[in-house]
């Protein structure tokens, strides 16, 4: 068995996603759901698996019905570019989520609010 280039590259980057991904859904990391861990470990551990195996990509094609190996790296190359999309929805989200906190934390430093006498609170301008 001869190992390629691109089968070393794309173990590394299945590895360290699939490690990224496992570190944020057990630490609970805002964001991160069973359906996103599950769609990473489909996607990147697929990937994994065809640059380790990649002639599963035939049995992959039989299994699916397609007639020849080309139907299944196409296919691949499309999962891939999900992929992506997915990891840059992802950082959107976490953007997102830190823009709302960093604005309401702004607008929460610049009013004071003191309680009146009858125990009504009313805010006050800096």
């Amino acid at each position: 068995m001869n190992i390629q280039l691109y089968q070393i590259i794309v173990i590394a980057i299945s590895s360290v996603m699939l490690f990224q991904g496992a570190k944020e859904f057990f630490k609970r990391e805002s964001g991160q759901t069973l359906l996103k861990f599950s769609a990473r470990l489909v996607v990147w551990g697929g990937m994994g698996t065809v640059a380790v195996y990649p002639n599963s990509t035939i049995l992959f094609a039989r299994l699916l019905g397609m007639e020849d190996n080309f139907n299944a790296v196409v296919m691949i190359g499309f999962l891939m570019v999900f992929l992506i999309i997915f990891k840059l929805l992802s950082a959107i989200e976490k953007i997102e989520q830190n823009v709302s906190e960093l604005t309401r934390k702004e607008a929460l430093s610049h009013v004071q609010f003191e309680v009146d006498p009858v125990g009504k609170e009313r805010s006050l301008q800096q």
